[in-house]
């Protein structure tokens, strides 16, 4: 009731008085708790109670709105800054891979060039850029350049240290030496060298294989002799690369070693792992054991880490491999037993990646955090009209709350559901919904169906 009714309604009252006053004594004399002045103004002190409350509840929930709206934005931000650092980094990445395989093709310019790109960008592959530039630069004879990479490295007390020093004495042997490029050791030799061996005197070739590691080799050699040590049924073999995978070698190494571990070891490997992973205290390398863990199917140990783990990027990431996975039985598990808006939406995003869309439903009916339930309406939208339609036409009719309603609608029109959003807009009464609806509509290609519908909001 706005400020004009009640002046309205406390002029009334006034006359009333003035009216009441002329009245005989008798009438005058009515019980003071039944006059008509007094009777009116406690129904006057009660519309504007009611008023007073109306409003504070609408000013409640433009509060609420604008602290969800502030929450949503912040979330959205640390999203984008997160997403941005992950595009960097997996360009530094892509950019590390194709400075290798320069190494492993002999063109040493080309590697040169990234490799130098990659270091002064700084961050986790600066390092290996340092050394492999080293290395390439030992290839084509520049050995101070060579020399002052190593330098670095030492200095920094890199986990390189061991191939710079063993990078070193190459340059001390090397140095005063012309390079002949026909001259230097075939990698595809050495390989060959190393399968026969194997296969022919096992006990001799693992700790070759260890030597090749450790040394100075091409990234191709050392990703083929971690790749033998892997393929061999030798508990030695397996010692040599747990340690690699726990760090006893470079991050290039230890990555690989993890990642060999998940895809091509079997039950044992894939526990050493787990080990490493409860142990381990950096995020990179935790973060490489749940995408091992995603190629070997290991469910059991990703969802061990999605429960357990306290990093919340890392158990971000353990969720996000269970979708991947398509692992619907444990992220229903794990949402049964989670308390926290964040983490809810973070496992109806990984729902959302196994493209089946049962659990999300239910989560978006019942689940007690409004919050929660626009965003599992939201990812419904996303999954088609095939899938979901019907299922969001039905919420809406039971849902009683205006923004979850208004949620129904944005989602259903990405999905160009004009049948359902027609269906809306005939039977909604509420005229902020109602008109949501049709907006929707016009927004969408015309069709015989939102034409016809059109003309007949017309004829009203």
């Amino acid at each position: 009731m706005g400020t004009a009714h009640t002046d309205i309604v406390r002029s009334t009252l006034a006359a009333i008085g003035v009216l009441t006053l002329a009245l005989p004594t008798s009438a005058q004399s009515i019980a003071a708790d039944r006059h008509p002045v007094v009777v009116l103004e406690r129904a006057l002190e009660t519309l504007a109670e009611r008023e007073a409350l109306r409003e504070q509840g609408d000013r409640d929930r433009e509060r609420q709105d604008r602290d969800r709206e502030a929450r949503d934005r912040q979330r959205e931000a640390q999203d984008r800054e997160r997403e941005r650092q992950d595009r960097e980094r997996e360009q530094l990445e892509r950019l590390y891979e194709q400075a290798t395989a320069d190494l492993d093709a002999a063109r040493w310019e080309a590697a040169i060039s990234k490799l130098t790109r990659i270091a002064q960008a700084g961050g986790e592959k600066a390092d290996g850029a340092i050394y492999w530039k080293a290395y390439a630069d030992v290839k084509r004879g520049q050995f101070e350049e060579a020399l002052a990479g190593v330098e670095a490295l030492k200095a920094k007390k890199s986990r390189w240290i061991k191939e710079a020093e063993a990078l070193q004495l190459q340059i001390k042997q090397a140095a005063g030496q012309k390079v002949d490029p026909e001259t230097q050791a075939d990698d595809d030799l050495k390989l060959m060298a190393i399968n026969s061996l194997l296969h022919s005197d096992q006990e001799r070739a693992i700790p070759l294989l260890e030597q090749v590691l450790k040394g100075s080799g091409s990234p191709k050699l050392k990703e083929r002799a971690l790749f033998v040590l892997t393929q061999t049924n030798s508990s030695q073999a397996r010692a040599i690369v747990g340690n690699l995978a726990r760090g006893d070698a470079n991050p290039d190494l230890q990555m690989r070693a993890i990642r060999n571990l998940g895809f091509f070891g079997g039950q044992q490997s894939r526990q050493i792992l787990y080990e490493i992973y409860s142990s381990a205290s950096g995020t990179d390398v935790k973060r490489a054991i749940l995408q091992s863990f995603r190629l070997s199917g290991d469910r059991e140990h990703v969802a061990r880490a999605a429960r357990g783990e306290s990093d919340p990027q890392l158990r971000a990431e353990a969720i996000n491999q269970l979708g991947l996975m398509k692992a619907n039985a444990e992220l229903a598990q794990l949402y049964e037993k989670e308390t926290t808006a964040a983490v809810k939406k973070q496992i109806v995003r990984s729902l959302f990646l196994t493209g089946q869309p049962e659990f999300i439903v239910q989560i978006a009916r019942a689940d007690g955090d409004p919050d929660v339930r626009l965003d599992a309406i939201r990812r419904l939208g996303l999954m088609g009209r095939e899938k979901t339609g019907a299922a969001l036409v039905e919420m809406y009719g039971k849902e009683k709350e205006t923004s979850l309603k208004a949620q129904v609608i944005q989602s259903l029109f990405l999905q160009q559901n004009a049948t359902a959003l027609i269906q809306i807009a005939r039977a909604e009464q509420d005229p902020t919904l109602k008109r949501e609806a049709v907006k929707r509509l016009s927004n969408m290609k015309a069709t015989p169906e939102i034409t016809e519908f059109m003309m007949e909001l017309l004829k009203k």
